[in-house]
């Protein structure tokens, strides 16, 4: 049974179109976009919010803005290994390196102490102008202090973003531009894909040119390595779904798949499900994605596009599940602990979670926004720092180009409650006594 919701917690309003969430630690996510090149006013760049939960409903607070003049931030990619973490932005055709600095700014009264400031710069803009050098991310995210004066100071992760290095990594005729962008679990690799139709790889953090993958046609949609980085899965518009080989480069598998022989489909994402298991022959490898129905050629047949979420089994090659929408689905999301999987549709704003092993939908939340989803992300299990501590399974944040960022989640789900256990042995016991005593045994 699915939990239902409508306008499930709203997170914040930011003044740009997001296209990018990603978690920066296990309670900070950064929001990317921005609205062009062009002069429409719209800042381009990244925000930061702190989520916490008060008890009642998850709320978030900004902690970091910083505007990327007029490169607008369409795809991002995050990689925390307990002392640092990285930021690679497409922007345009090129792939902007940053470094992540976490500072702990002091509070007294609520205000911030002035006599720490932060270095001076154009393009950064922070809310906080406190810091203190932090020398672990394992440390207490807050900490209350207080003095014989009654003054109570409280002391915050604050993050800055430092540009680093940046390489071109599209290079299509007419407007190259980089479409997605991911790290390796390992750190060791990033991908890139782009109007070119080419999987770039690249030695990570150095961003030296690895390998170069040629096996689609048209423009790359989506790319994802699996947990052990061993292989990676890409998807293009030319309607192909590849798995790779990451040490040797070669093509292990072409996952294709249609509704029926008239219905033709194009993938959209893919996503690994990620699990510590993977070793386990009993675990499955799994690889999730969505795809939409194409457009019939013939006019007298329905128009009504359909989308498609869908469980494959890597080894074998096959199809396990499928659930079909009555609409195009346009994001895909998969938790860190592989227990869950969210979707995000075209028409309607509509989120829904489910189990990813068996594709059981939990959670249906209706028109979560005005307009199509741009980017899911999960709140992690795995990241370092304190985690968020509330009444809730699982969430999932979603964002959209009606410049709202909410959240989704699934309470816990109940067993039954220890005293119906105990009547109903009392019940099969007695059952069965009287079963026995009408047979005569």
């Amino acid at each position: 049974m699915s939990w239902k919701r409508r306008q499930d917690g709203l997170l914040a309003m930011i003044n740009f179109p997001p296209y990018s969430l990603q978690m920066l630690t296990s309670r900070h996510v950064l929001v990317g976009g921005g609205g062009g090149s062009s002069k429409t006013g719209i800042a381009n760049g990244f925000e930061i919010f702190e989520i916490s939960h008060n008890g009642q409903q998850f709320v978030a607070e900004e902690v970091t803005r910083y505007e990327t003049g007029p490169n607008v931030v369409m795809n991002s990619a995050t990689y925390n290994n307990g002392k640092k973490i990285w930021l690679v932005a497409g922007q345009e055709s090129h792939c902007q390196l940053y470094n992540i600095q976490l500072k702990v700014v002091t509070a007294e009264n609520g205000e911030i102490s002035k006599k720490y400031n932060f270095p001076k710069r154009e393009d950064l803009r922070q809310r906080r102008k406190g810091s203190k050098e932090e020398p672990s991310l394992k440390r207490e995210n807050i900490e209350d202090i207080k003095n014989d004066s009654t003054t109570e100071k409280h002391k915050k992760l604050q993050l800055l973003i430092k540009p680093a290095d940046s390489i071109q990594t599209d290079f299509g005729s007419g407007q190259p531009l980089q479409r997605v962008v991911r790290i390796s679990p390992n750190g060791n690799i990033m991908a890139t894909g782009g109007t070119d139709g080419l999987i770039r790889l690249w030695h990570f953090p150095q961003l030296n040119s690895l390998h170069e993958l040629k096996g689609h046609s048209k423009e790359i949609d989506d790319i994802d390595f699996c947990p052990k980085s061993k292989q990676i899965a890409t998807v293009a518009k030319d309607g192909k779904l590849i798995i790779w080989d990451v040490n040797t480069f070669n093509k292990n598998k072409e996952l294709s798949w249609n509704p029926s022989d008239a219905e033709k489909c194009i993938f959209k994402r893919c996503r690994f499900r990620k699990t510590v298991a993977d070793d386990n022959p009993s675990n499955p490898k799994l690889l999730f994605s969505i795809s939409n129905s194409l457009p019939s050629r013939d006019r007298s047949r329905s128009k009504m596009h359909y989308g498609f979420l869908q469980q494959w089994n890597v080894d074998l090659g096959q199809m396990d599940r499928v659930v079909k929408y009555k609409e195009n689905l346009s994001e895909l999301a998969v938790s860190d602990d592989g227990k869950f999987v969210a979707v995000g549709t075209m028409s309607s704003g509509t989120v829904d979670l489910f189990i990813a092993f068996n594709l059981q939908r939990l959670l249906h939340v209706p028109n979560a926004h005005n307009m199509f989803i741009t980017n899911l992300e999960f709140l992690p299990t795995s990241l370092d720092g304190p985690a968020i501590t509330s009444n809730c399974e699982t969430a999932v944040i979603s964002c959209s180009v009606d410049n709202k960022i909410r959240i989704h989640s699934v309470p816990y789900r109940h067993t039954l409650p220890f005293w119906l256990f105990v009547i109903f042995i009392i019940v099969s016991i007695c059952g069965a006594f009287i079963l026995c005593s009408y047979l005569g045994l």
